[in-house]
């Protein structure tokens, strides 16, 4: 065999070879589209759609940092710091009944113990199912609502698992809600030992820069209600607040005193600050007959930077069979 004819035998199986690996060579799959999050602005900012779904989610949340000052505030202390961390879900999804919305919310804090340590809490702060005026779950109560400062008491306990409607007539608002009370959530005069219910109201209108709302809550366990009116209008560079209130005997909604009127008026300084001086005075305070007392205050709010905020509030309460105290806050809290 001459070199020639090897070289040609070469070649040809080498091309032989070459021809069956082209043959049973692996060909890759082309990458599957991506589908990119789509920003949702049919209920708000913030939102976007869920991939694959036509439902739209919302995250936010907060972290503060607060120190809070009064009489034994922790112990013998007359001060306290904590940290809470708010996280929320909201998911939001048209339906030929409406709007189908979802909330979870959660709260984690941790402080100093007394004893050195530090304690932890993590807790459900929200969980509801709404749709059509109706929602279901546990959620914070109209009674949570109170004034723009923090001068005022204007409740007691405000978070219940419920059942609740509202119509909203844009101008004008109604809503019913039927609150499951824990045994746990009794005053410690109640002494009761099951779950009870709770009924509570809410009428509201809104006309111009003028906001009306009627509260009304009974407890069925103490046989006791309460009613709070709340009155809101702005006046010149800020604005004007009214409340009153008033409780039958001690129930879980309100019980700071059997009557109450309180009034602020906020309004800003500058673009970043807001100042609202307050006022409130206790009939029957802490439900203790003859023991008025009147409580002055002021709230300042700062912007420091976008969603940067800080507010300190400092009180003063004079009850007439008490001892008088300064109570108040320093809370640093970052928005997101």
């Amino acid at each position: 065999m001459n070199i020639k004819s090897l070289l040609i035998g070469s070649a040809a199986a080498l091309m032989a070879v070459s021809g069956a690996q082209a043959a049973d060579a692996i060909v890759a799959a082309e990458p599957e589209p991506l589908e990119y999050v789509r920003v949702c602005d049919a209920f708000g900012t913030g939102y976007f759609y869920i991939p694959g779904t036509e439902t739209c989610l919302k995250v936010g949340g907060y972290v503060r940092f607060q120190t809070d000052f009064g009489p034994d505030e922790v112990g013998s202390s007359d001060w306290d710091s904590w940290t809470r961390a708010h996280i929320q879900f909201d998911a939001k999804s048209d339906t030929e009944l409406g709007t189908l919305t979802s909330v979870i919310a959660f709260n984690g804090e941790t402080s100093q113990s007394i004893s050195g340590g530090s304690t932890s809490d993590f807790y459900v702060d929200q969980a509801y199912i709404e749709l059509g005026g109706f929602r279901v779950g546990t959620f914070l109560n109209w009674w949570d609502n109170d004034l723009i400062g923090e001068t005022e008491t204007a409740s007691n306990v405000t978070r219940f698992t419920s059942v609740r409607y509202v119509y909203d007539g844009g101008a004008f608002r109604a809503g019913l809600s039927v609150d499951e009370i824990g045994n746990d959530y009794y005053p410690t005069t109640a002494f009761s030992t099951s779950n009870s219910v709770g009924v509570s109201g809410m009428v509201a209108a809104t006309l111009g820069g003028v906001n009306f709302e009627l509260l009304g809550a009974y407890d069925t366990d103490t046989e006791e209600g309460a009613v709070r009116a709340w009155l809101s209008a702005e006046v010149g560079p800020g604005t004007f607040e009214l409340m009153g209130l008033y409780a039958s005997g001690d129930n879980v909604y309100y019980n700071a005193s059997e009557w109450s009127v309180a009034a602020d008026y906020s309004f800003k300084a500058t673009e970043k600050l807001t100042i609202t001086p307050g006022a409130q005075y206790f009939g029957d305070y802490e439900l203790i007959d003859g023991n008025d007392a009147w409580r002055v205050g002021l709230t300042v709010d700062y912007a420091i930077v976008e969603n940067l905020n800080l507010k300190a509030t400092v009180n003063y309460t004079d009850p007439d069979d008490q001892d008088d105290f300064v109570t108040g806050f320093l809370r640093l809290q970052r928005d997101f």
